[in-house]
């Protein structure tokens, strides 16, 4: 463009004569034919040690208002739009993943072609790559690229959708104080923190109980409970209240074995409703499992799904757990195409035996007979799995003192965060996040209740209309035409009293 202000480079042009991308030396002033803007110092990443971004969906969905807001303007309707940010690459690099997600989401551009624009001009500097949240050397690079794959196939897939997204719903639950919870595929995992024995505050940071959860769960239709940490509560607390509850033991900071993996894959796949699973601090274990997972069934890299993990859920997959996941990428992809394999022989053996049975029924079938209701009921059984002995219930290996375990230090790092900007915005205006159409809500709880277990933390009513909520987390399974059984409920009639409350569609 030729009225760029000290660039480093060339801008990168999205919408021709309209939309573009620079890195500038100093801060540019806007002219009357140039519209200048920066999100550097509003969206702003909260580390836990080294880890620096990407940035999360949040911050991902506020940009995209922003920047819809000015390309909807009349006053810049014929303007040149310039984001624009510094040369310090870590700010730099999640400027370059809003812009280039967002040309992937209202665009319609491929990962590559949302790329391009970024690079084609060798005088820019490199994008330094994204590296965890441990305190330890850096072991794997996750660039730029992965994470802009990992949007268009989370997009794809419908693991987010911005016309209902509820940004205010997002950052409220993500906080230590609320929950500290999201959604890594709707309806299907939700990733939280661990529940402790009691509702308190421990090690300077805010813990819950298993009652603060049941009601969000109800609401979300959550049916199990996976816990990957040593056992801090009793499970019957979940389970009394209707909840199926799983227990598959790992040390923090370590790798699963093959065969807990091969179990979380078959609750995973058997569960009628969405699963919650926790470790410590709901990042490194919890993430791992979650994206083995996706990995199956998506067909994404290891790169990402730990992408889209940290985009989610800032600070997943730690230490040598992301390596683990590159390593089991070729074994994930061959066991999802088995898994859809025999669920297509399944359903083909079905339809078969049951059109064989109606044609040797019908020579001697009379009316009201017995035997043609029956025939529904004859769908065969495959177990896509062997099943082994080994719970993976270890006894879990402590240590003297307190903050002993990495999961601790990251629940407290996250809990001392002041939160200083407004949602995470600074300067952006509430205006600016109702360019889309989103699901009603209602205002927040600021009182928890008693309960028989003590007190219960505020964690408010859900306010986000569920999205596609039946189909979602199967559609890779659904695409090969399996069928669908009808979800039973789990909850005991005490349970479903407490279920009353309104849901806000």
């Amino acid at each position: 463009m030729a009225d760029g202000y000290d660039m480093v480079g060339s801008a990168a042009e999205y919408i021709p004569d309209h939309l573009y991308f620079a890195t500038c030396r100093v801060r540019p002033r806007s002219r009357p034919n140039t519209h200048y803007f920066s999100i550097d110092d509003e969206l702003v990443y909260e580390n836990f040690y080294m880890d620096f971004g990407p940035l999360n969906l949040g911050m991902l969905y506020r940009y995209c208002c922003k920047l819809n807001k000015k390309l909807k303007s009349q006053n810049l309707s014929r303007k040149k739009i310039v984001h624009y940010t510094s040369l310090d690459g870590r700010k730099r690099v999640n400027a370059a993943f809003l812009i280039g997600s967002y040309a992937i989401i209202y665009l319609k551009m491929t990962p590559e072609e949302a790329y391009r624009p970024l690079v084609n001009n060798s005088m820019n500097p490199q994008y330094i790559p994204f590296r965890d949240a441990s305190f330890g050397s850096n072991t794997f690079n996750l660039y730029l690229l992965d994470c802009l794959h990992a949007v268009s196939k989370a997009l794809i897939h419908g693991f987010f959708n911005f016309e209902t997204f509820d940004v205010e719903e997002y950052e409220y639950y993500e906080k230590v104080e609320n929950g500290d919870l999201n959604w890594i595929i709707p309806n299907k995992f939700l990733a939280f923190c661990g529940p402790h024995p009691k509702q308190a505050r421990e090690d300077g940071y805010p813990v819950h109980s298993p009652e603060a959860y049941f009601s969000y769960f109800r609401e979300h239709t959550v049916t199990a409970v996976v816990r990957l940490n040593k056992k801090i509560y009793d499970a019957k607390r979940f389970t009394d209240a209707g909840f199926d509850h799983y227990d598959l033991f790992f040390v923090d900071g370590s790798v699963p074995t093959d065969s807990i993996v091969r179990k979380f894959l078959e609750i995973s796949e058997k569960c009628e409703g969405a699963l919650a699973i926790h470790c410590k601090a709901g990042l490194g274990r919890t993430g791992t499992l979650i994206a083995c997972y996706i990995m199956k069934h998506y067909k994404f890299t290891a790169a990402e799904a730990i992408a889209w993990l940290r985009i989610c859920r800032p600070g997943s997959v730690i230490g040598p757990q992301q390596n683990f996941l590159v390593e089991k990428q070729a074994w994930l992809w061959m066991q999802g195409e088995l898994y859809r394999s025999k669920l297509k022989d399944r359903d083909r053996s079905y339809e078969n035996n049951s059109v064989s049975k109606i044609m040797s029924a019908v020579d001697d079938m009379k009316i009201n007979d017995h035997r043609i209701s029956s025939l529904e009921n004859d769908k065969p059984s495959f177990d896509l799995y062997e099943r082994d002995d080994e719970n993976g219930n270890e006894k879990y290996p402590t240590k003297g003192g307190k903050l002993s375990t990495q999961g601790d230090k990251l629940n407290q790092i996250k809990a001392q965060r002041k939160h200083t900007r407004s949602a995470t915005t600074g300067t952006i205006s509430s205006s600016e996040t109702k360019i889309h159409k989103r699901s009603s809500s209602q205002s927040f709880k600021a009182f928890g209740v008693k309960s028989s277990q003590g007190f219960v933390s505020p964690l408010k009513t859900s306010r986000v209309a569920a999205v596609n909520a039946n189909n979602l987390a199967n559609s890779s399974v659904a695409s090969s035409g399996s069928t669908t059984n009808k979800r039973t409920t789990r909850l005991s009639a005490a349970s479903s009293q407490n279920h009353s409350a309104k849901r806000l569609v």
